[in-house]
């Protein structure tokens, strides 16, 4: 029963026993943090090979969009020019937000965290443990100054990293008090502290969306508003279940929330004919509430009828999507629909001008779906679209042809970030087929991006410098 549930080549490990197992276990984790050690130790030193000199021109003078000094870490970390982050991200397999966190960690432990650095290059506590204290000193509020980091790093130093995220935010808050950082709240006053807050808000948690296609929406309301809406919503459910509803309360309460969002209750105060407003003129209600949202079906012809997949993709958030969600949204009542034309994204689209007309920026965003710098991942309507050869304005006019044409073959979606990285840095990139770029980096590494992700093209095998950690091998 055993041997079934090894599978094939079982056999090959029969010599080991699980003394030897776990031991090669534990050798291949110590290996693992060694070499997470060693990367905050390399991407602390590339920190240090673009400091904010590396981008003063001898001109001294300053080029509006160009690389500027970022910090990355607290206060007491040296400044880094900007556009170093992206080479380092794109090498590892990471986007430049990742690459940047990086960077910033290891600058954090190595310059106001010295214990906790020296703990992690010694082995003695494993680099994640170490970058999660980083980004709780980074990112205190209010910010810890050097002083009060190095009191948390003792704190923690002198328990080998092990700390747990409850225990390290209280050591943060007890380190805020020590050292007196945070500024006078009157909202805390026991009496009097509600006249300096109003904690009234309406907000949609959209990062968390269930497999059931639901949001949480979270509000705090004014007392006779809240006890408004109670009533409306009570009132909603139960017409609900007069009309034959089988549904639980809760699920016909938040049913009712969702017909308040597309209906109007209250007063109107726009005045004027119905119709030129978009209400329906029976009632002199709103149409809907309109919410747009780009949802992509892929369809074929199957006899004389279209027949469309039962899966799509939408934008927002680039979730999956079921074809039967959109149908019942249509057949909610008051929705109003707006069915776009279906884009060829094989056409061949051109303009005359320098101007990207809409049609062809939607093409161009409909295919890239991302920026498509190596591992970024920012929608691409977001993006801004970028002539992949340089546009000559004066080509017309000199009677040349134009070497960067407005069409979808020489555009590109680059989110504003890596739009200048390629405009005023050494990064160069081409296009090889629809949708299909390749990348060259200052160092000269070589990236493909497609539809299907990035790939890093002809990696070659250099031994490494000296002063370079090498990775173990057997």
């Amino acid at each position: 029963m055993i041997d079934t549930l090894a599978g094939p080549g079982a056999g090959e490990a029969d010599a080991l026993t699980g003394s030897d197992l776990l031991a090669a276990l534990r050798e291949r984790r110590v290996d693992e943090n060694r070499a997470a050690a060693d990367q905050l130790d390399l991407a602390a030193r590339w920190a240090d090979l673009h400091p904010p000199e590396s981008i003063h021109s001898a001109a001294a003078f300053t080029v509006p969009g160009t690389d500027h000094e970022e910090p990355l870490a607290g206060e007491g970390c040296p400044l880094v020019a900007e556009f170093c982050v992206a080479e380092l991200g794109t090498v590892l397999g990471i986007s430049s937000t990742s690459a940047k966190k990086l960077i910033g960690h290891a600058l954090e432990l190595r310059h106001r965290l010295p214990r906790l650095w020296a703990q992690v290059q010694a082995g003695s506590v494993p680099a994640w443990r170490a970058r999660s204290v980083a980004e709780t000193t980074i990112h205190s509020t209010p910010a810890l100054t050097r002083e009060a980091a190095g009191f948390v790093d003792a704190q923690v130093a002198a328990v080998a990293g092990g700390v747990g995220p409850a225990q390290l935010d209280r050591l943060v808050a007890e380190t805020i008090k020590r050292y007196d950082l945070a500024t006078p709240d009157p909202a805390a006053d026991p009496e009097d502290g509600y006249l300096s807050v109003d904690p009234r808000h309406a907000t949609l948690h959209d990062e968390d969306v269930h497999f059931a296609g639901t949001m949480r929406f979270e509000a705090e309301l004014d007392l006779a508003d809240a006890l408004d809406l109670d009533r409306e919503l009570a009132h909603h459910a139960a017409q609900q279940k007069a009309l034959g509803s089988t549904e639980s309360l809760d699920v016909r309460r938040s049913k009712a929330l969702g017909d308040l969002a597309r209906t109007q209750t209250a007063l109107d105060l726009v005045t004027g004919d119905a119709r030129s407003q978009g209400r329906d003129p029976e009632d002199g209600l709103p149409a809907a509430r309109e919410v747009v949202l780009h949802a992509h079906f892929s369809a074929e012809s199957v006899g004389e009828q279209t027949v469309f997949g039962p899966t799509g993709r939408l934008e927002e958030g680039q979730r999956l999507l079921l074809l039967d969600q959109v149908q019942s949204w249509c057949g909610d009542s008051r929705t109003k629909v707006t069915i776009k034309p279906v884009i060829d994204l094989n056409a061949e689209l051109a303009a005359p001008g320098y101007a990207i007309p809409d049609r062809i920026r939607e093409q161009v965003i409909l295919r890239d779906r991302t920026c498509v710098f190596p591992w970024c991942t920012r929608p691409a309507r977001g993006c801004d679209v970028d002539h992949v050869i340089e546009y000559d304005h004066q080509a017309g006019a000199e009677g040349r042809s134009q070497p960067g044409p407005t069409s979808p073959r020489n555009l590109a979606c680059l989110c504003r970030f890596h739009h200048r990285l390629k405009t005023h840095t050494a990064w160069r990139y081409r296009v090889i087929g629809p949708g299909c770029f390749e990348w060259t980096s200052p160092h000269g590494h070589r990236f493909r991006r497609d539809f299907t992700g990035t790939r890093l093209i002809d990696e070659p095998e250099t031994p490494p410098p000296p002063g370079i950690p090498r990775p173990r091998r057997r």
